[in-house]
This record gives C-alpha cells, sequence and structure tokens, in this order.
C-alpha cells in the first residue's frame, strides 16, 4: 500500500481534494483531529500542551481552548515551534500505525495522511509522494475572510506557514483548487486512476 501526503496551504483546497479521494474509495487520515485528540482533558499531550502555555488556555470544563491556542502560536513563531514539538512525534505515530491498519486490510492501494505541516515536520521522508492543492494567494486570503477572518488574522495565518511556491516544489503531484470544482475532480480522477494502476 502506497502512504501519500495530502498538503497544501490554508485554504488551498485540501479537505475539498480530501473529500473527493474518500469518495473514490481512498482512505484518508487527519493529522488535525489526532491533534485535536491529543490536546483532548485524557490525551497524551493535554498535560504538557497546559504546562508549557499556561493554564489561561484552558476552559471552565478543564478542555484546552483551540482559539486562545492558536491566539498564541499563530503570533509568536518560537511558541508555534514549542507546539509543535509536543505534538508531531505523537501525530506520526498514530499516523504510522493507522497506515499499518490499513495496510493490513489488504484493500487499499493508496492512503492518505491529510496535513498541513508534511515538509514542515519532515514527515515527507516517510512517505511515498505527497499531493500538494494549491491556488493564488490572493484566492486563499479572500476564502479565509469569506471564513469570517480579518484580513491582518488571514495573512497572519498564511505567513506562518511554508510559502506555496515552496511546497510546490517540493510535490510528487499538484492539484489546482483555484478553478471549478468540475476541474478539481479531473485532475483527482487522473491522480486516483494513476495509483490503482500498478495493482490491477
Amino acid at each position: 500500500m502506497l502512504r501519500y501526503g495530502l498538503t497544501g496551504g490554508i485554504a488551498s483546497g485540501k479537505s475539498t481534494v480530501a473529500a473527493m479521494l474518500r469518495e473514490r474509495g481512498f482512505p484518508v487520515v487527519e493529522a488535525d483531529r489526532i491533534s485535536h485528540q491529543l490536546i483532548e482533558p485524557a490525551g497524551a499531550a493535554y498535560g504538557e500542551v497546559v504546562a508549557c502555555f499556561g493554564g489561561g488556555i484552558v476552559d471552565g470544563d478543564r478542555r484546552i481552548s483551540h482559539s486562545r491556542l492558536a491566539a498564541i502560536v499563530f503570533h509568536d513563531r518560537e511558541r508555534l515551534r514549542q507546539l509543535n514539538a509536543i505534538l508531531h512525534p505523537l501525530v506520526e505515530g498514530e499516523v504510522a500505525q493507522r497506515f499499518l491498519d490499513l495496510e493490513s486490510e489488504g484493500t487499499h492501494a493508496a492512503a492518505f495522511v491529510e496535513a498541513a505541516l508534511i515538509f514542515e515536520a519532515g514527515f515527507d521522508r516517510k512517505l511515498d509522494g505527497v499531493i500538494v492543492t494549491w491556488c493564488p494567494p490572493e484566492e486563499q486570503l479572500a476564502r479565509l475572510m469569506d471564513r469570517g477572518m480579518s484580513e491582518a488574522e488571514a495573512r497572519g495565518r498564511m505567513a506562518a506557514q511554508m510559502p506555496g511556491e515552496r511546497k510546490l516544489a517540493l510535490a510528487t503531484e499538484k492539484i489546482d483548487c483555484s478553478g471549478p470544482l468540475e476541474e478539481t475532480r479531473r485532475q483527482v480522477d487522473r491522480l486516483t486512476a494513476k495509483l490503482r494502476s500498478p495493482i490491477e
């Protein structure tokens, strides 16, 4: 079973492409969901994250507030690095286990992990390839503002990530998500046909 990453800048179309892959029968493991589970009160990273960032990130239910944590890390690269240093090894371990479980089923030509920081974390070195979704930065900005972010907040989130052109330079395959959905679907169909062909 091939192990592929799916990444791209914020609001570049990752989730849309992930949904299309699932529709075509390919499992997609969500790194963000794993991260959220890790910082739940019973999660493996909860205590370390609270110790690192302080009790101010915890709400009345003893849960870590994602918005409070984001307000800290997306304005301070060193604090973001500290959070990633806690979470990335745990996320990678869980993703590796899920890939093993999927491979044991013996029915998948490929499986994907959807994650924003595959290259930044060096996780690409443990994969067979990485698919990068992209759209022009001005389109990313418009999409984020449509989600309710201010322009300053949206630009800050974009600036906190590796530039899109660097991700594209490292990509095994690229999917342009700037056009109509039907064009994105055609690109996903070409990709999945290529991935299935070795086992058919």
